[in-house]
C-alpha cells in the first residue's frame, strides 16, 4: 500500500470513528446530569442504609442489615406498608373503572361536539390542579363547618357533624377517595386516545355478525386497549406508591398514623426523627418495588413495539 493510500485509509477510519462518537458527544451533557442527579444520590441512599449515624456523624459505622431489621420490627412501618398497599390498589382499580366510564361517556357518538368538548374540560379539571390546591379545596369542603357536613346534616344523612380528616376510621378512606378523584383524568385521556385508534369498521363488521354492545366491548375494545391499560396501570402503581405531597398536606400521616404511608414514613423518620439510616433503608425498599414495576413497564413497552 502506497504512503498516500495509507494516509487516506487512516483519515477514513478517523472520519468513521468521529461519526460513531458524535452522537454520544451530544448526549454527554445529559448523561453527566443523570449520573450526578440520579445515579449518585441512589447509590448514596443505598450505602446509607448499611451504616449507622450517617449525615449527622463524620464517622458512620457499618451495621449491615440492622437498619432493615429495625424498620421491619417497627409497628409504624408495618402500618405504613399496609396503608400503602390498600391505598395503591384501590386507586389503581377505581382510576381504571372511573377513567373507562368517563372515556366511554365522552366518546359516545350520540353526544354532540359542543357538549362533548365541555364534558372533556369538566372531567379534566381535577388533573389540572396541583396537590396544594386539591388539599385546600377538600379541606374546605370536608371541614366540620364545611359544605359536605352542612348537606349531610341538613338532609338528615347524618345526625351529627363528622370530622372526616380527624376520624381514625375514616381518614384513610377519605384520603383514598380524594386521590382517586384527582387522578382518574389521566386514565380517561389515555383510554380516550386509545378509542380514537380503533377502526369503526371493526364495530360495523361485528354488528353485521350480530354482536351486541357488550360483545363488541369485550372482544374488540378491551383486547385493542390492553397494551394502553397495562401501561397506564403500571405507571399509576409507581406514581401512587410515591405519592407524598397530597397526603402530607391533607393529613400528615395522621391522625395517630391512620394515614401513614411509606413516603410519609421516610420523610418523618429522616427529617423529624433524624434517623437517616433507617429512612434510607425504607427508601431502598420503595425503590425496589418501583424498580420491579418499572421493569414490567419497560417489558410491556417492548412487547408493544
Amino acid at each position: 500500500m502506497q504512503p498516500h493510500e495509507t494516509n487516506n485509509h487512516n483519515k477514513l477510519n478517523m472520519y468513521q470513528l468521529g461519526r460513531r462518537v458524535e452522537p454520544y458527544l451530544f448526549l454527554l451533557p445529559t448523561i453527566i446530569m443523570l449520573v450526578l442527579l440520579l445515579l449518585v444520590p441512589i447509590i448514596m441512599v443505598i450505602s446509607y442504609s448499611f451504616f449507622n449515624n450517617v449525615i449527622i456523624n463524620n464517622h458512620p459505622m457499618w451495621v449491615g442489615l440492622d437498619n432493615y431489621k429495625k424498620i421491619f420490627s417497627d409497628d409504624v412501618f408495618i402500618k405504613a406498608s399496609e396503608h400503602t398497599a390498600v391505598f395503591v390498589l384501590l386507586n389503581v382499580i377505581f382510576h381504571l373503572i372511573i377513567g373507562m366510564t368517563m372515556a366511554l361517556m365522552v366518546n359516545a357518538k350520540s353526544l354532540r361536539p359542543v357538549p362533548k368538548a365541555a364534558f372533556r374540560i369538566i372531567f379534566l379539571l381535577p388533573w389540572m390542579f396541583n396537590a396544594t390546591v386539591i388539599a385546600i379545596l377538600w379541606k374546605l369542603l370536608l371541614n366540620p363547618s364545611g359544605v359536605v357536613n352542612y348537606i349531610t346534616v341538613t338532609f338528615r344523612f347524618s345526625d351529627h357533624v363528622i370530622a372526616y380528616m380527624s376520624e381514625k376510621s375514616l381518614a384513610l378512606w377519605v384520603l383514598t377517595f380524594i386521590n382517586i378523584w384527582a387522578g382518574y383524568p389521566f386514565y380517561m385521556i389515555s383510554i380516550l386516545a386509545g378509542f380514537q385508534g380503533i377502526s369503526p369498521e371493526l364495530y360495523e363488521v361485528a354488528s353485521i355478525d350480530g354482536a351486541d354492545s357488550i360483545q363488541k366491548f369485550s372482544y374488540i375494545t378491551i383486547p385493542l386497549l390492553k397494551p394502553i391499560l397495562i401501561s397506564i396501570m403500571l405507571l399509576d402503581f409507581i406514581w401512587t406508591t410515591q405519592t407524598f405531597s397530597l397526603i402530607w398536606l391533607l393529613t400528615g400521616g395522621g391522625p395517630a398514623y391512620a394515614t401513614e404511608m411509606m413516603s410519609t414514613y421516610v420523610y418523618r423518620t429522616a427529617f423529624q426523627s433524624y434517623k437517616y439510616s433507617q429512612a434510607s433503608a425504607a427508601a431502598v425498599l420503595i425503590l425496589l418495588v418501583c424498580a420491579i414495576l418499572a421493569i414490567f413497564y419497560v417489558r410491556n413497552q417492548r412487547g408493544e413495539d
